[in-house]
């Protein structure tokens, strides 16, 4: 009986030692990721107004090696220095294996981050390279750039909303969403009175560039078919003209947390007010702690990091201190979320 499976198991081994490497497909070894050839390592530049519309610098790189042809696609990233690109923006996006940024480009992607115009700021960039969603990326090293920007009002780049909802006029810029990292990512909140309200994008007040959602699949394309919302209401909507994709969802908000009489356990209804494009509430509030929050659900809810009347996703819960009557204000009709507490 020993010498029986014993023959089995040199029979199995034998048919696994015959079969040839081209079996099992090709195997994937990937060679080198990308490299900066400029600028280099350490670089400075000072930005001016005067410049706003030349070219800061031309990003240039070697090639990726996934070892097999592909198509490959490079973006590339700039965040704060030591921030391991946990909040990185996307300064554009190629084919190639160069790319052009502006100065007002940088300047407005820095100024958004909080960073100071006349103060040297360090940063860091790098180069993604990618084939496919199934393929690991090739991520080049990063190089450390010290910028100083300047001061100036922000204007942040914007997609028109033209829709049934608003006489379908690209021109309308009380309409509009923003992308307030200038990477061609936009988010904006928009109130549809009605129910089924058709809309699109465009890219400035005219239709010469739109783009629309022929399969209703979260995909934009140009000159697409009409996006289609459900029932009238305030919705969010987010578009990235990098991946030529779209969502949208109605919100509905509220406040929470332990100053509200129901603590963490459930919302307290805010009231939209057309007009002002302000949410609205007046309750008796606790000393404690508020957030807001979006259809009585943690997936989309705001908070205050740096107690500054400036909102963020998921940010740190906002100090109430001390017992009162209170209307509180939530205000998202604008490129940066903000609000504000009055005691009665």
């Amino acid at each position: 009986m020993i010498r029986k499976y014993s023959l089995l198991i040199l029979l199995v081994i034998a048919g696994l030692t015959a079969c040839k490497d081209e079996d099992f497909g090709p195997v994937l070894q990937p060679g080198n990721a990308p490299a900066f050839i400029n600028p280099a390592d350490g670089s400075s530049f000072e930005l001016l107004e005067d410049n706003a519309d030349e070219v800061m610098t031309m990003f240039v790189w070697s090639e990726a090696d996934f070892g097999f042809q592909a198509a490959v696609t490079y973006e590339v990233e700039m965040d704060v220095a030591g921030n391991d690109f946990n909040d990185a923006v996307t300064l554009g996006s190629t084919s190639g294996d160069t790319l052009a940024v502006s100065v007002s480009k940088v300047n407005n992607i820095l100024l958004a981050k909080g960073l100071p115009g006349e103060t040297p700021a360090s940063v860091e960039v790098r180069v993604v390279a990618s084939v496919s969603p199934e393929v690991a990326p090739l991520v080049s090293d990063a190089i450390a750039l010290t910028i100083t920007p300047y001061t100036v009002v922000i204007n942040y780049p914007q997609l028109q909303v033209p829709g049934s909802y608003q006489g379908w006029d690209p021109s309308n810029n009380n309409t509009v969403i923003w992308s307030v990292k200038s990477d061609d990512k936009y988010e904006g909140y928009i109130y549809f009175p009605d129910p089924n309200t058709e809309f699109k994008y465009t890219l400035g007040p005219s239709w010469d560039t739109n783009w629309g959602d022929d399969g209703a699949d979260g995909t934009l394309e140009p000159d697409g078919a009409n996006i289609v919302a459900g029932d009238a209401g305030v919705y969010k909507l987010n578009v990235d003209l990098n991946a030529l994709t779209h969502a949208y969802v109605k919100t509905d908000w509220g406040l929470i947390g332990s100053a509200t009489p129901n603590g963490w356990d459930s919302d307290q209804d805010m009231t939209y007010d057309p007009d002002t494009g302000i949410w609205s509430i007046t309750l008796d509030l606790v000393a404690g702690e508020i957030k807001f929050r979006a259809n009585d659900d943690w997936a989309i809810n705001l908070g205050d990091n740096d107690a500054n009347k400036s909102l963020e996703y998921d940010g740190a819960n906002i100090q109430i201190d001390e017992d009162g009557n209170y209307t509180i204000e939530l205000i998202l009709n604008v490129p940066k979320y903000t609000y504000e507490i009055t005691k009665n």
